[in-house]
């Protein structure tokens, strides 16, 4: 039997369970899926006791396979947030980090000295995506709680008896103070909650013992706190040393770098967010990935390799579309949930491979910001890139053009749970410290940007932010 570490990946649609061996190699995987439930009004939802079930399922299937299991490891998407009654029970669905409520909430700080200062303490924009805002939407609803906590925090409650977070999901609350890494004194005031409502905070090694049964897992294994999926991402994709970032891509985006000490930018363009081991990744996330080309192959009522095969026709620049590609509003640089969708410049001759390939490049270009505003910070030389949408070359092509670098393609199919079993491994002594772990990922293919598609990116660029400025006014 292979010594493993199970390592639980809660997603937005999906719960995958993969076994790990030390050498980061993925022995065996499985998935669950399950929906996130939204409505016209910003509700973006999910059962916790649904994606507990999709967890405990996979769990039960990956432990009861022959291996050896030496610990178990959590991740899990960042921003999630529900209540519980004095016995751990929900009382409230979890809200998702696409819920978007809390929009008065949001207003009432962006902008203003008192929402920059807990930005710069806290590691995490203002924006309807926290917990922050969200528990101030609950308040000031009237609903209430004995103790609010994310999933992956009730996910561990469960395994463990324990209502325990880790300092890698709480920089991305809100609430969480990066210095001190204890919770935030103006924050809880903001948000109407008291430090004894939250999880007690713990470095992301810790672990606490297994008190649910689990066929093929030992009574009191290492349940292993884990982290962010984004922070984990850049672990699992073998991105944990200065200057090289990761960059996910598939429905939505990231562009994270990893640093020695938690910053943001003067700007308050980026988050903050812990991994473990004294790392932290600072970057951004983009609401508009590869939903765009999805929302093309909807509008258009044509095949999705065919419309990206068409716009790979089209040459840098799309005949002079370019788009504003912000069909959920938009994350980072902006931080803005209000934020709509433009194309600028259409003409009687442009057909859907020219609208398509503008989409492409407006996110390519999104992500372009971000860079720039992680620049700021911290040095990026390299990028790893992983996500179902580099399976196309298009994406690939004119993401590299936008970024002006190489890219380092890694496995895209479980960069947060690989993360968060390396963790795991660290946690049982197995590796000195996280970037020797991470040494064991190794990219698969390389990605060359077009040369003049670099300058033409680069001089349409700060029109980018012009154009979103006068669509706001508008």
């Amino acid at each position: 039997m292979a010594d493993v570490v199970l390592a639980i990946d809660l997603g937005t649609t999906a719960t995958k369970v993969i076994a790990v061996d030390r050498n980061a190699g993925v022995v065996a995987s499985v998935e669950h899926d399950y929906p996130m439930r939204t409505t016209p009004s910003g509700e973006a939802t999910h059962d916790p006791d649904e994606v507990l079930t999709a967890a405990l399922t996979g769990l039960r299937e990956i432990a009861t396979g022959g291996h050896a299991v030496r610990a178990i490891s959590l991740t899990g998407a960042m921003h999630t947030l529900l209540g519980l009654d004095a016995s751990g029970r929900p009382v409230t669905p979890s809200l998702s980090w696409a819920d978007n409520r809390a929009v008065a909430q949001t207003a009432e700080l962006r902008g203003t000295g008192r929402g920059t200062a807990l930005h710069r303490a806290t590691g995490t924009p203002i924006h309807t995506m926290s917990p922050l805002v969200k528990l101030a939407w609950f308040a000031e609803n009237g609903i209430t709680a004995d103790r609010w906590c994310g999933l992956k925090d009730y996910v561990a409650l469960k395994l463990t008896g324990e209502l325990v977070t880790e300092h890698s999901s709480g920089s991305a609350t809100g609430l969480m103070d990066l210095v001190t890494r204890s919770w935030h004194a103006d924050a809880l005031a903001f948000a109407r909650v008291t430090a004894e409502q939250l999880p007690a905070l713990h470095a992301p090694t810790d672990s606490f013992p297994l008190t649910f049964a689990v066929p093929g897992v030992a009574p009191g294994t290492p349940v292993v706190l884990g982290g962010g999926d984004g922070p984990m991402a850049n672990l699992g994709v073998g991105a944990v040393v200065p200057g090289v970032a990761a960059v996910s891509l598939g429905t939505s985006g990231a562009l994270r770098v990893v640093r020695s000490s938690p910053a943001v930018d003067e700007r308050g363009r980026v988050f903050c967010y812990a991994i473990a081991d004294d790392l932290w990744v600072l970057g951004g996330a983009v609401s508009n990935g590869g939903v765009v080309a999805q929302w093309a192959e909807d509008t258009f009522k044509a095949d999705l390799l065919d419309l990206l095969d068409e716009a790979s026709a089209v040459p840098p620049g799309a005949n002079g579309v370019t788009a504003l590609p912000y069909l959920l509003g938009e994350r980072a640089p902006w931080w803005d949930p209000d934020a709509t969708s433009a194309l600028v410049g259409l003409r009687r001759e442009h057909g859907r491979a020219e609208i398509t390939r503008a989409l492409v490049e407006g996110v390519a270009q999104q992500l372009a910001l971000v860079l720039d505003a992680v620049r700021s910070v911290a040095d990026v030389h390299a990028v790893r890139v992983t996500g179902g949408a580099f399976r196309s070359d298009l994406w690939a092509t004119v993401l590299a053009s936008a970024l002006g670098l190489e890219l380092e393609l890694a496995d895209d199919s479980e960069g947060s749970g690989v993360g968060a079993a390396l963790v795991a491994w660290r946690a049982l002594g197995e590796f000195p410290d996280l970037t020797v772990a991470a040494e064991l990922v190794k990219p698969v293919k390389t990605i060359s940007p077009d040369p003049g598609a670099v300058r033409h990116y680069a001089a349409a660029r700060p029109g980018i932010e012009r154009l979103y400025r006068a669509l706001a006014e508008l």
